[in-house]
């Protein structure tokens, strides 16, 4: 008999219970009748009766199926007038292989009741098979079954040689209509593919008279179940990934099409009310930031990485990072500290498809690198097909229409409905982008709705995720100066927070961080968010504060627009404190910064508190804050620092049980006291004497430096 395994690919929204591979051996032989006759009596009741079950499709081979298991009830039925001790142990072995026949085919009967009707059109033959399996597996049942050693009645057995007649016959059963409208799909699949456009007629006939879907809220459930198969595909199911992306961009575009906006009226509200609140991308993102995966970050920025590559020593790091690492002249491992044998990078695509099944799964957006060396063979996503990509070119150009000429309230979905096209895909952003989408959402930046301007401004975030794009926002007149209107005076939190995480994508751009900085309140308002933001919000404004400081020439800005003061205050703030201590870090390289930042009161305090109590990453940033704080604050900074109580604790516990590269700046700041007025620096109580080499070789000089230090230690003999 065929394995009851042979129905998982079709489970995807639930597991099977383990019930479908194990017969139920630990059962008297009267509770495998009752069992038995549970399921029957499940199986045949929903398709009887007022709340009967019709499937759109395969409608006749679930009749035919569920006739048979009527017939095996009539036989069960039986078997209440047959004593238990006169019956053949062979008997109840067959018994329970009914039960695991039965469960099966309650397994494919629910998948056919809750599948759409697109993808049960897609998986016609497939699904026609199994059903023909079952009926052979009833068959091979049958035979085996041993009719002569039970007393039945003749009617019953009759109708048992009957059945096993009938299945021993039966073909396998593909409804020809329901062929031909899988063509037909196909077809219009083919129509994009060579690059025309079906006509609307036809696309009408087929999803509306032929398939019964007739509205908006009929498409997204169609258009959601096929994303689901793309996100559970398996690489033997058919068809590829890359033709059900070309379904989900043919049924999206005929949504458009066929029913305009149609029904949106009550579509919008709803969705509304269940849209969970945004900050860098989605707070889907803010939920799972803190359970991102520790082999899923790169050691150096510690971030999700979006390349990962590996270096010589087989450690896998960032593509940009390791290479901003090496281009700073850097030839050592910043992991192991080994010596780089080379400098050649070799993708990891196995830890690159993890990432991207793992972002998949918990909705974050995932784009492939650019430039990379990708191999489409190893792809969770595959690449998409012409086709895909023709039915999204004219699905964005209905849209674009919409918000060129629409109402005001197609304005707003048409937004709504770009923000969600260009969730994912650097494909769909660039085609959104291509139609002219940028200058239109531009328009919608300063509504005083508050559902538009939400959409429209995560709508462009969502296309500054392509890096192209992020030049074609900038060069869109007034369009930087609408984003940070939106910052400044948003009408609703998530709007405020998503046009910070705007600035923050476009400032990824270096040229574009001095023309953002000196955007007028650009810097005040996202100081501003960052000292009353939510935590999402603060996350946002952080990291775009983080961006901007690292041109040379934002200092100045910084101070002013009170950016510094915000940062200090964060350095307490859980979330955000390892971001504004690196963003310090770059500011108090320059004596303005420097001075700046020694003026705040809290600046010192809440360094050395991070010390104390950040996390590995926090240290580091906030010792390297001291460190340029003396080097580049004078005097009187310096003095401040190296007085502030319990620093000479926290650097020796950095010194023994910090990061490398904390050892690192905890050593150059413990130079700097040998310079100061205590020139002799030496932790008592704990028998460990540190004597420093004043060799310039040995100067931390570099932010990222991977510095030589001489060190003594002189170790108790226990």
């Amino acid at each position: 008999m065929a394995s009851a395994a042979m129905f998982s690919s079709l489970r995807r929204r639930t597991s099977p219970s383990m019930d479908a591979f194990l017969a139920p051996v630990d059962l008297s032989d009267a509770s495998v009748i009752k069992a038995l006759r549970a399921i029957c009596t499940e199986l045949v009741s929903s398709f009887s009766g007022d709340c009967s079950f019709t499937p759109f499709f395969h409608g006749r081979n679930t009749r035919s199926l569920i006739r048979k298991i009527q017939d095996i009830s009539v036989l069960l039925d039986a078997f209440g007038d047959v004593r238990f001790s006169k019956v053949s142990f062979t008997v109840f072995l067959c018994f329970k292989e009914l039960y695991l026949l039965l469960y099966r085919t309650k397994i494919l009967i629910d998948f056919v009741r809750g599948s759409s009707k697109l993808w049960l059109l897609l998986q016609n033959h497939s699904i026609s098979e199994h059903f023909h399996d079952l009926n052979l597996e009833i068959s091979t049942l049958l035979d085996a079954f041993p009719l002569s050693d039970i007393n039945l009645p003749e009617d019953v057995e009759e109708l048992v040689v009957l059945l096993r007649k009938q299945t021993r016959n039966s073909k396998l059963s593909i409804n020809k209509h329901d062929d031909l409208l899988r063509l037909k799909f196909y077809h219009f699949l083919n129509e994009f593919e060579n690059g025309r456009v079906p006509e609307k007629n036809e696309l009408s006939e087929f999803l509306v008279e032929k398939l019964s879907i007739c509205d908006v809220r009929s498409c997204r459930v169609e258009i959601e179940f096929l994303e689901e198969q793309i996100v559970n595909h398996d690489g033997d199911v058919e068809p590829p990934t890359s033709v059900l992306n070309g379904f989900v961009a043919l049924i999206r575009y005929c949504r458009f099409l066929l029913f305009r906006f149609e029904d949106e009226e009550g579509e919008l509200g709803k969705w509304k009310r269940r849209m969970p609140k945004k900050g860098l991308i989605t707070q889907k993102i803010a939920d799972t930031f803190n359970a991102i995966p520790k082999d899923f970050c790169c050691p150096i920025s510690l971030d999700l990485m979006k390349d990962p590559v590996m270096v010589s020593t087989g450690q896998t790091y960032d593509r940009a990072s390791i290479m901003r690492w090496m281009g700073e002249g850097h030839s050592t491992c910043p992991k192991t500290g080994q010596m780089l044998l080379h400098t050649r990078l070799v993708p990891n695509r196995a830890l690159r498809n993890l990432i991207m099944q793992w972002c998949l799964a918990n909705g974050l957006p995932y784009d492939l690198p650019e430039n990379a060396d990708y191999s489409s063979e190893n792809a969770v996503f595959a690449s998409p097909s012409k086709a895909a990509l023709e039915a999204t070119k004219a699905t964005a150009c209905l849209l674009i229409e919409q918000l060129s000429n629409g109402t005001a309230r197609s304005k707003t979905v048409a937004a709504r409905e770009i923000r969600l096209l260009a969730k994912t895909g650097r494909e769909n952003r660039a085609c959104i982008a291509d139609a002219g989408a940028i200058p239109l959402l531009k328009m919608l930046l300063p509504s005083s709705d508050a559902l538009a301007q939400e959409n429209a401004v995560t709508a462009m975030l969502n296309l500054s995720i392509y890096d192209k794009n992020k030049s074609r926002i900038m060069d869109v007149e007034g369009c930087l100066s609408a984003i940070v209107g939106v910052l400044k005076y948003g009408t609703t939190t998530e709007a405020r927070e998503n046009a910070a995480a705007t600035l923050f994508s476009l400032s990824a751009i270096h040229n574009y961080k001095k023309q953002i900085a000196q955007e007028d309140g650009a810097i005040k308002a996202l100081a501003g968010l960052l000292k009353e933001g939510t935590a999402r919000g603060k996350k946002d404004a952080v990291t775009a504060l983080f961006n901007l400081s690292t041109h040379v020439e934002n200092c100045a800005r910084m101070i002013e627009s009170g950016a510094v003061t915000a940062l200090v205050d964060a350095l307490g703030c859980d979330g955000v404190s390892e971001e504004a201590a690196g963003a310090l870090v770059l500011i108090v390289r320059q004596p303005i910064g420097a001075q700046a930042v020694g003026n705040e009161e809290n600046a010192v305090p809440g360094l050395i508190g991070m010390m104390r109590c950040g996390t590995p990453k926090g240290k580091e940033n906030a010792v390297a804050a001291l460190l340029e704080l003396c080097r580049s604050g004078g005097s009187a900074t310096t003095e401040k620092v190296v007085k502030a109580p319990a620093l000479v604790g926290l650097l020796q516990s950095l010194l023994f049980t910090g990061t490398r590269r904390a050892r690192r700046k905890a050593a150059s700041l413990a130079r700097v006291f040998q310079r100061s007025e205590n020139a002799s620096f030496h932790f008592g109580g704990l028998g460990v004497g540190y004597a420093f080499s004043g060799n310039s070789a040995a100067q931390d000089t570099n932010f990222a430096g991977d510095a030589t230090m001489a060190v003594s230690i002189s170790v108790p003999v226990l």
